[in-house]
C-alpha cells in the first residue's frame, strides 16, 4: 500500500522529491491531487511511498 509523504504545488517539485527519495532507495510515485493526468505543471501533486518505507523516508527528511 502506498502512503502520502509530501504534497507540493508543482510538477517540478514533485519530480525533485521523487528523485530524492529514489536516490535514497525508496520507491516513489507522484500523482496529481485533482486526478487529472500527470503533466500539468501548476497542479498540486502528492508524493507517495510504500507504507513499509515510511519510517525510512521520515528519517531521511529529518536529515534535511
Amino acid at each position: 500500500m502506498w502512503v502520502e509523504i509530501k504534497k507540493v504545488q508543482t510538477l517540478m517539485l514533485a519530480e525533485m522529491w521523487k528523485q530524492y527519495f529514489e536516490g535514497e532507495g525508496i520507491p516513489t510515485r507522484i500523482m496529481p491531487e485533482s486526478g487529472l493526468p500527470i503533466g500539468q505543471e501548476t497542479a498540486t501533486y502528492k508524493v507517495y511511498i510504500p507504507e513499509d518505507k515510511k519510517h525510512v523516508a521520515e528519517e531521511v527528511l529529518r536529515k534535511l
